[in-house]
């Protein structure tokens, strides 16, 4: 059964109880990216590590190192 057949069963049933519908599938998502952003953010500090730039550093250590790997042609 994928997500939205789930919903529509879920609000059919909610309407016939009368209960209140559920949210439609992905209406939180980006909350949820931002929370999970915000405790790795707070993890990091308390590890005393730096909060921003970590990512783009760890990207460019990738790249930088597979661009001089490559084969030229």
């Amino acid at each position: 059964m994928s997500v939205t057949q789930q919903y529509l069963l879920d609000t059919y049933r909610a309407q016939r109880l009368g209960d209140t519908v559920p949210p439609q599938p992905g209406a939180h998502d980006w909350q949820v990216v931002r929370e999970w952003r915000d405790r790795r953010e707070f993890r990091a500090v308390l590890a005393g590590r730096p909060v921003h730039g970590r990512t783009r550093q760890a990207l460019g250590r990738v790249l930088g190192r597979w661009l001089r790997l490559r084969p030229r042609f």
